[in-house]
């Protein structure tokens, strides 16, 4: 998944704003942005929903370009906007699994690691334990060898600790699945080359090397007896996780700050895979569907956006439905309305407001659920987020505009979704839409926004019909991503397995 801006973690997103709290009221400060244009908020308003809007063949019409683009980039690599990048992953969890396995989840400024007993069919799951340690700034322009010393270190002294109900067979290595969500080339279920930090990463020596033996390295350095098992994306762990506990999982979405799709793939299907690399008949297919941006609904203000960001023309999918960008374009429609239409009074803009990113998608999330009568919650984020004073027919205006945008976004992500499956079900001819199908959701923007997720929820159903859409189970999977490396790193063990 590729993020494209500094921001939170994708499991950051929360709603922490309580709409009977006191609000301060704090001198605005404005900034004299005056326009002689007077066409008030109602036009600007009627033309962002029409922008905006999604009926059935938009979202059909995304639909089957998204199935089209997943053949094309399976067929050669660039092939599409979609990059169909193979995790190697062939052999999932069943449930069978035993044994003491750990995940190393490294994935911005912190990571986390987790070990998991596993009790095999009868008692699945007997105990998981996890840290999470925070990565020091300097580390992040450090040394690759620096860095994975660090890193190591940490995951040496949570292993010290291990006790209770986990235990380490006799003669094995302790292995670990490793969740490294940076853009790498995996060329197995164990390498995968480095081509680029992100996320405001310098570190040197890097690039262009194996992640797994800068981590294998590291922990020999410090004669520590753990080896990585498995290397996968946080999309691939999130699928795996739900695999686990249920054979009828299929595809895994992650919608939070960023966004990304995986999913399970016929091996048969991939015309661009020339060389088997096990016997097994499928594999998962990471999409990287945040790329995407065939037929998209797009608004004046999803143009600036994109021109003014720093990887213009790219990502336009992620850029239209996750969490990093859609309190961003609320944002960009009330500056417009305040200068313009007088949304706030007058023709002045708060300093504060003009600020890229100062909404955040919590904080239109959190506008959404407001019920009082006179709005209060709305009038104190406006107020503590973005400097605004406003009466309640801007406020009732503020969440139209909201509504408007996650509607947008969650309808879009449905129709990705129906994509994904569409595809599926036309090579398996009838062996996804006629059965039980899961797709699991994990990510903070589907966890904590209702109105998205009823929204996605929603166009799923008007595109398969209601008889359809009754066999395609969309669940939350919280925090699937860190157990699954775990579970992959024991399906994927290099000890023989004793069940």
């Amino acid at each position: 998944m590729s993020v494209t801006v500094s921001s939170p973690s994708v499991r950051s997103f929360h709603v922490s704003r309580s709409p009977h709290k006191t609000i301060y009221r704090p001198r605005v400060i404005m900034c004299a942005v005056r326009s002689t244009d007077s066409l008030g908020v109602a036009p600007i308003l009627t033309k962002l929903q029409k922008d905006c809007a999604t009926p059935l063949p938009v979202l059909r019409h995304v639909a089957d370009a998204m199935a089209d683009d997943m053949r094309a980039g399976l067929a050669v690599d660039g092939g599409s906007d979609l990059k169909m990048i193979l995790s190697y992953v062939d052999t999932l969890p069943t449930g069978n699994e035993k044994g003491l396995f750990y995940a190393l989840d490294l994935g911005g400024t912190n990571f986390r690691v987790l070990r998991v007993q596993l009790g095999g069919k009868e008692e699945r799951v007997v105990a998981t334990e996890f840290e999470q340690v925070s990565i020091p700034p300097e580390l992040m322009f450090a040394t690759s060898e620096e860095l994975f010393d660090f890193i190591a270190s940490a995951l040496g002294k949570f292993a010290q600790k291990e006790g209770g109900n986990f235990e380490l067979q006799q003669g094995r290595t302790r292995e670990i699945g490793f969740t490294f969500s940076f853009p790498v080339k995996q060329t197995s279920i164990r390498t995968g080359i480095l081509i680029k930090w992100t996320k405001g990463f310098a570190v040197s020596g890097t690039a262009g090397k194996d992640v797994v033996a800068c981590l294998n390295e590291a922990m020999e350095r410090r004669g520590m007896d753990m080896q990585v098992s498995a290397l996968v994306n946080d999309t691939v762990g999130t699928l795996a996780g739900a695999r686990y506990w249920d054979d009828d999982a299929m595809v895994a979405v992650i919608l939070g700050t960023g966004t990304n799709a995986c999913y399970v793939e016929r091996v048969d299907a991939i015309p661009k895979l020339t060389k088997r690399m096990s016997k097994s008949p499928i594999t998962i297919v990471n999409t990287e569907w945040g790329a995407f941006s065939n037929g998209l609904p797009l608004t004046e203000f999803d143009r600036e956006m994109d021109a003014e960001s720093i990887n213009p023309g790219e990502q336009i999918f992620e850029k239209t439905i996750s969490g990093m960008y859609l309190g961003e374009i609320v944002r960009r429609v009330l500056v417009k309305m305040a200068k313009v239409g007088g949304l706030f009074g007058g023709s002045y803009v708060p300093e504060k407001l003009v600020t890229p990113f100062v909404l955040r998608t919590p904080d239109i999330c959190a506008m959404q659920q407001d019920t009082s009568r006179d709005l209060e919650a709305v009038e104190s984020v406006l107020y503590d987020v973005a400097g605004v004073k406003s009466d309640l027919s801007a406020r009732k205006t503020v969440v139209e505009i909201c509504d408007t945008i996650a509607k947008r976004g969650g309808r879009l992500a449905g129709a990705g979704i129906v994509g994904i499956l569409q595809k599926m079900e036309e090579d398996s001819k009838g062996l996804i839409f006629g059965k039980r199908t899961v797709v699991a959701m994990d990510g903070g923007l589907y966890e904590h926004y209702p109105q998205y997720r009823g929204y996605l929820q929603e166009a799923v159903t008007e595109l398969l019909g209601s008889e359809i859409s009754k066999n395609v189970v969309i669940e939350h999977s919280k925090d699937g991503s860190g157990i699954g490396a775990a579970l992959l790193a024991a399906a994927n063990s290099k000890y023989e397995h004793d069940y």
